[in-house]
């Protein structure tokens, strides 16, 4: 965890239940706030290495519906749930507006909260997420599933004994090859809850994952929110995707297309990191951090 900031844990209620959500407070003056918004299996702990690289940001991280310590919640997920989850949370903290940092679903749940809510959302920081991907029209859901996520949602499925188990399947994963640290291990043994029979599972429920990568990829309202884009956004993509192969969740084609199809969009491209990496690890974090620092800036001007 970051010297710079204590880290504690609230919830906020919304619909259907509780929202577990991190909170990172840095030690001195509060300059800024941003409210960090996790991918589609992930949890609030996806953003500790970027955490020390924001000196005096405060981080509001929640656990999307269904994912982390937000997986009792009841009622279905999609892009305007998440988006309502993220206005509760913003008026729980006292938020009249702030800038949103999204990764991969993340992004596109910034992106229809801030077309829902216009006046309070200031600014969008997207990480390869958030505006649309190139994927083959016609597929079904399990199959919009796989060819987008893979493995990392058929791990949802999975059983393991222990959390060394775990962490033993992640180390093999090639998008971890030369990033593992112990801030990764600590994000990867909070994923796990209990099954009920002595074994532990992923706490994501595959069913909202399939809910919700269907949604934002075919349903209308993210379209609409992405053509509807009215605050300043920036948009990073990286090169490799979850399996850290070429190209990744977004091609240099999909790029060209989306930067003449969004002239108010800017596009950010960072070299030799993947999908996963450029929240977690120290480098993508360094990476990011100038970007997301800059917006915050925009703010002060």
């Amino acid at each position: 965890m970051s010297e710079q900031h204590t880290y504690s844990v609230v919830t906020v209620p919304v619909s259907g239940g509780e929202l577990t959500v991190g909170v990172w407070e840095p030690v001195g003056e509060i300059t800024d706030t941003i409210v960090a918004i996790h991918g589609v299996t992930a949890s609030h702990l996806a953003w500790m290495d970027v955490v020390p690289t924001l000196p005096g940001v405060r981080i509001i991280a929640p656990d999307l519906r269904g994912r982390g310590r937000s997986n009792q919640i009841d009622g279905p997920a999609g892009m305007a749930a998440h988006a309502a989850d993220i206005i509760a949370v913003m008026d729980a903290f006292g938020l009249a507006n702030t800038t949103l940092v999204g990764h991969s679903m993340g992004a596109f749940v910034s992106v229809v909260t801030a077309y829902l809510h216009p006046d309070r959302i200031s600014r969008l920081v997207l990480i390869d997420g958030g505006l649309p991907l190139d994927v083959p029209a016609g597929l079904s859901a399990e199959e919009l599933v796989q060819h987008i996520l893979g493995p990392t949602a058929a791990r949802l499925d999975m059983r393991f004994a222990s959390v060394d188990d775990y962490l033993a399947l992640w180390r093999a994963h090639p998008a971890f090859a030369n990033a593992w640290t112990p801030a990764l291990e600590q994000y990867l043994a909070y994923d796990l809850v209990p099954d009920g029979s002595g074994a532990l599972r992923p706490a994501t429920s595959y069913a909202v994952t399939v809910d919700d990568t269907v949604d934002l990829n075919t349903g209308s309202l993210p379209r609409d929110a992405v053509a509807g884009i009215s605050v300043p956004t920036v948009f990073v993509w990286v090169p490799r995707g979850l399996q850290n192969e070429t190209p990744g969740l977004y091609s240099p084609e999909q790029v060209a297309r989306l930067e003449e199809a969004l002239p108010s969009v800017r596009f950010r491209f960072v070299e030799d990191l993947n999908h996963y990496t450029i929240v977690m690890s120290d480098r993508g974090a360094s990476a990011v951090a100038p970007i997301i620092a800059a917006e915050l800036a925009e703010l002060h001007v």
